[in-house]
């Protein structure tokens, strides 16, 4: 059966708190739901943001893309294509040849 453990003497665990308390010192922490405020006080979201005239002239259309941004877009593209395309391949050689190197190395170090 387990043996119980004696319960650690707590009053010295309240004076540190009470030490803690003292150094950390109430009057500069800000009250949090103690303070009122009055209506003046308080900022409303009008006097922040203006609202946009009805009569402000239409922000005109994105231009499209100039020839050469479509152009590099679409060379990126293929680009990735083909890579994705050869990649078996290259991880193919690249196993290949690195299985020959290891095989190669363990050959010398038995020998």
């Amino acid at each position: 059966m387990d043996s119980l453990k004696p319960k650690p003497d707590t009053a010295h665990l309240l004076d540190d708190l009470q030490s803690i308390r003292d150094l950390l010192d109430e009057d500069l922490l800000p009250p949090l739901l103690t303070e009122t405020l009055g209506a003046d006080e308080i900022p409303l979201l009008s006097e922040i943001v203006t609202l946009e005239e009805d009569g402000e002239e239409p922000r005109p259309t994105p231009s499209p893309p100039s020839l050469e941004q479509t152009l590099r877009t679409e060379s990126q593209l293929v680009l990735q294509e083909v890579i994705d395309d050869f990649l078996p391949q290259i991880e193919a050689e690249l196993k290949r040849r690195l299985e020959i190197r290891l095989e190669r190395l363990l050959a010398s170090r038995h020998s």
